[in-house]
């Protein structure tokens, strides 16, 4: 199959498009997390936060030619920092209903909840504690439920073996800070890097 060059540029202005409605997603969850008195930090994390680099991707028929597209953001990943975890069931729900109202309202948003992945950590020493839990409740009775431990703290999601390293928070975007008050936009972010990435 010969690949078009417009068939190139279609695929990027769709790659750089996810791009940017994750990034408005981001600003709609962050905006709805800052009315909770326990969240003292959210971060932008993951491809996400950064620009845009060439590679050459998974699917076809661009593998096979060795084309580079820019790179395919699969999901949105925040880092948030709380002081509590006893309200984890209050975000996720007001989490889902930004998420559905950014969606109905038209402007573009078609991001769902479970394609945000919260990663939880505790103010100052930045030591991990969970995942924020997609599910409508706690125990859910799934596979995603089993590791030990996972819904002790109800919505705190455990993943079996999952310990992050050192590369997770790096590059991390603040969109808030509570001793501040200052907040950030991710659609402000730039969309593409000056060059392709290193084979």
């Amino acid at each position: 199959m010969t690949v078009r060059r417009a068939d190139v540029e279609r695929e990027n202005a769709r790659l750089r498009a996810r791009q940017s409605e994750f990034r408005a997603a981001a600003d709609v969850v962050a905006a709805a997390w800052r009315s909770f008195p326990e969240v003292v930090t959210i971060a932008l994390i993951g491809s996400v936060a950064k620009p845009l680099r060439k590679e050459v991707p998974r699917f076809q028929p661009f593998r096979r030619h060795g084309i580079e597209l820019w790179h395919e953001c699969g999901d949105l990943d925040l880092a948030v920092w709380l002081d509590s975890l006893d309200r984890l069931g209050d975000l996720r729900r007001a989490r889902d209903l930004a998420l559905r109202q950014a969606c109905e309202s038209g402007t573009g948003i078609r991001v769902a909840s479970h394609q945000v992945d919260t990663f939880l950590f505790e103010p100052v020493s930045n030591r991990y504690l969970g995942r924020l839990c997609s599910f409508a409740q706690c125990p859910k009775g799934k596979r995603d439920c089993l590791p030990p431990g996972c819904g002790a703290i109800p919505f705190n999601k455990l993943v079996d073996g999952f310990q992050p390293d050192d590369t997770l928070l790096a590059g991390a975007v603040p969109l808030y800070d509570r001793a501040s008050g200052a907040t950030w936009r991710a659609a402000d972010l730039p969309a593409v890097g000056d060059s392709p990435a290193s084979a």
